[in-house]
């Protein structure tokens, strides 16, 4: 990964007026056009000159871990779930806000236009019924009210970018999001269940010191509201939804290539989060991990150790050329669990400012309970196209 290039394109893209989107169902050119996707958003050496690192735990306080953090480099704001209409139809969803700091926060500007932050959106829903995936972006500066979040003291914490928002009240969430012919309007309630990832909320991702962001997920969330796909009418949808968020002035360790992310969420109550780490060589870094929490809320941490992992298919972009892993085999064997995942729509790819897999997943396995089913997201990053 580039990050310098991720800066650099995301500050040109704001040359562009307004957001940008499209229909995968459309044809396009046969090229990759985004930057290999990063969700750790990372800093060269240097380029995390005056920011904070993240070193040691430290407890979560909320509302104000909700709200921005601009000491750290980088942080996130990711929901993904999977909803139905009153008739049973599937569709996935994924809203996710960026921060992304040029500056540390104390440099001066003098133009109220001028920014230290580059915010990116992304939204995508999944069809199933109609194998149709849909994509748009917003990208804007952190000045003249373009961009922000604001709260965070003792109140509602909202996170915008543009026309697109994420509202935070005490238990609940608000989802706002629409670009031409799909967008949601949801409520999540659950926010309460907080998992801190990692050690105590301290996620390592390689041995270096300061190599590391704080990072909590909301693992299940009740989802209520309304849901537009295709340019057919707003349906009404029910459904589970997953928070993770993080914040970090983190660079990836020397050999990495790219991640795989699993959110799933089991019929039984269980919900299971894990990502690899995975080296230029195509193994497992040691510094993967993940957490599976039960139905009463306690939490068993996993490692690289714990988790048996192993890719059962792929798919190829007819636009971008990059092979992708959808399907896979995950296993913890201390738990007795083995688990199958499969992508609601193999074409779920979101090639933007920056280009990733990331799609609604289905879940079957075995307990030692007996049969086990679930919902899930899966993101594939750090792909790269291969030659004609």
């Amino acid at each position: 990964m580039r990050p310098h290039g991720l800066i650099a394109a995301l500050t040109v893209a704001l040359a562009v007026p307004g957001g940008c989107g499209h229909d995968e169902a459309e044809p396009r050119a046969a090229a990759a056009s985004g930057l290999s996707g990063i969700r750790y958003l990372s800093a060269a050496d240097g380029a995390d000159d005056g920011f904070t690192r993240a070193l040691t735990p430290r407890p979560f306080a909320f509302p104000a871990d909700h709200s921005s953090h601009p000491e750290f480099r980088t942080e996130w704001w990711y929901f993904t779930g999977n909803v139905f209409d009153d008739g049973g139809r599937h569709y996935g969803f994924e809203l996710t806000l960026f921060r992304i700091a040029l500056s540390p926060p104390d440099v001066a500007r003098e133009s109220a236009l001028a920014a230290s932050t580059v915010w990116m959106g992304h939204l995508a829903v999944t069809d199933t019924e109609e194998e149709r995936f849909q994509t748009a972006e917003r990208l804007s500066r952190g000045a003249a009210g373009l961009a922000g979040a604001t709260g965070g003291d003792n109140g509602p914490v909202a996170i915008a970018v543009e026309d697109w928002s994420v509202t935070i009240d005490g238990d609940a969430v608000l989802l706002s999001a629409s670009d031409a012919g799909f967008g949601i309007e949801l409520e999540l309630a659950g926010l309460a269940r907080i998992v801190a990832q990692g050690d105590r909320g301290l996620d390592a991702k390689g041995p270096e010191p300061g190599n590391a962001s704080f990072y909590y997920s909301a693992p299940r969330l009740a989802v209520a509201g309304r849901l537009e796909s295709a340019g057919a009418s707003a349906v009404d949808v029910t459904g589970t939804a997953w928070m993770d968020r993080e914040w970090s002035t983190s660079a990836l360790s020397p050999g990495i290539a790219g991640w795989e992310w699993f959110a799933l969420q089991l019929d039984d109550g269980h919900d299971l989060m894990y990502y690899r780490l995975r080296r230029v060589d195509g193994s497992t870094s040691p510094f993967s991990g993940g957490s599976l929490t039960d139905p009463a809320g306690r939490t068993t941490h996993l490692d690289a150790a714990d988790v048996l992992l192993e890719p059962t298919r792929d798919w190829t972009s007819p636009t971008t050329r990059v092979r992708y892993p959808v399907a896979w085999r995950l296993a913890l064997p201390r738990e007795n669990l083995e688990l199958e995942i499969e992508p609601r729509l193999d074409d779920q790819e979101i090639d933007l400012s920056v280009r990733y897999w990331e799609g609604a997943v289905s879940v079957s396995g075995e307990t030692a309970r007996g049969e086990i089913r679930g919902v899930g997201y899966l993101e594939l990053a750090g792909y790269e196209a291969r030659a004609r």
